[in-house]
């Protein structure tokens, strides 16, 4: 998540560089063929404006759709950190001797409560890794210079950022040995915990640490885990529909394609001096078209490793930090900081 207010031009330049270098080269070559004079023909303003209209439509069409993508991603992990909180306090307040024949000691209670969060503290890690395997249609696994660039993307301006933060994270750390050995080769491990923390809540009611009432509460917790962890999972499979992905980029490069044969004859026929005027002044329309393909394309893959992703890192490590606490445990990981203006 980009948390600077502006981007730095230098930042810019690195995002843009390929489009800027070969839109100039394109308005150059089409600036120079009218100079020599071998093409004479030019398009009229008027369709070439009413294709930018259109475009421009469409390009927000998608945009807007692919910020939406983004932002119910978000709220739903809101509602992980909001119900992972109710989570451990359940746990804190409604595991006790209140109901059990057999009373454990403070330190067996105090076990059980550590094995229940720590479980969740897993299931969110889980769920993160999960999210962030790669899709046929994301960019990383696209072939030739796309995959190559959208793998420089996440190196630097993504997961590539908190890569040693990331590499400390082990389900090792949060359930016990044989627990993990067993979930670990399940195809989605994040399910198969949650599944676990029913099935030892249930065990918890049949001693008689928690009542009917309370096991009923903490299962609707779980439930409601289960719903947010099937939204994301709604998200990461089923792309932006393609008819409207792709032939967004095909509008917007046949309007590019167009541009400069309108453009340039209007702008050299001011005078000589217009020649150079004309290269970058077309260029620079079409960067902006290209640009705003661009972001949409970017953002409608909320969970690929790069800069625009949800900060799952981070709120993964805010929800392990406030759980930890109510353990009373003092020992705790730092918050994950931004790195180049960006929160992971």
């Amino acid at each position: 998540m980009l948390i600077e207010k502006t981007i730095k031009a230098r930042t810019l330049i690195i995002w843009t560089w390929f489009n800027i270098v070969w839109l100039l080269a394109f308005s150059g070559a089409v600036a120079a063929l009218y100079a020599f004079e071998l093409i004479k023909f030019e398009i009229p303003w008027l369709p070439v404006s009413v294709i930018a209209t259109a475009v421009a439509f469409y390009v927000g069409f998608k945009n807007s759709q692919a910020y939406d993508r983004m932002w119910e991603a978000r709220k739903i992990w809101g509602g992980i950190v909001n119900d992972s909180r109710s989570w451990g306090m359940m746990v804190d307040g409604y595991v006790s001797n209140q109901f059990a024949e057999d009373k454990l000691s403070d330190e067996e209670l105090q076990q059980i409560k550590t094995r229940l969060m720590y479980r969740h503290v897993a299931w969110l890690y889980a769920h993160r890794s999960q999210l962030l395997i790669p899709t046929s249609w994301e960019h990383v696994s696209q072939g030739k210079r796309t995959g190559k660039v959208a793998k420089y993307y996440q190196d630097t301006f993504g997961i590539g950022l908190v890569a040693d933060e990331a590499t400390k994270v082990n389900l090792e750390s949060f359930l016990p040995k044989d627990e993990h050995e067993r979930l670990i080769n399940f195809k989605n491990t994040a399910t198969q915990i949650i599944n676990e923390q029913s099935r030892d809540i249930q065990e918890l009611r049949e001693r008689g640490l928690i009542d009917d009432f309370r096991h009923v509460e903490m299962v609707k917790v779980l439930r409601g885990f289960y719903a947010l962890q099937g939204k994301n999972e709604r998200i990461k499979k089923f792309p932006l529909p393609r008819q409207y992905a792709n032939m967004s980029r095909i509008f917007v490069f046949i309007l590019v394609a167009l541009l400069p044969f309108s453009m340039m004859p209007a702008l050299q026929a001011m005078g000589e001096w217009a020649f150079w005027l004309s290269i970058p002044v077309t260029a620079l329309v079409g960067w902006i078209y290209v640009m705003m393909e661009s972001i949409g394309d970017y953002t409608e893959n909320p969970f690929q490793g790069m800069a625009n992703d949800i900060p799952m890192l981070s709120l993964c490590r805010i929800i392990e930090i406030d759980l930890r606490e109510m353990l009373g445990e003092t020992d705790l990981p730092p918050n994950v900081e931004a790195k180049k203006g960006i929160l992971m």
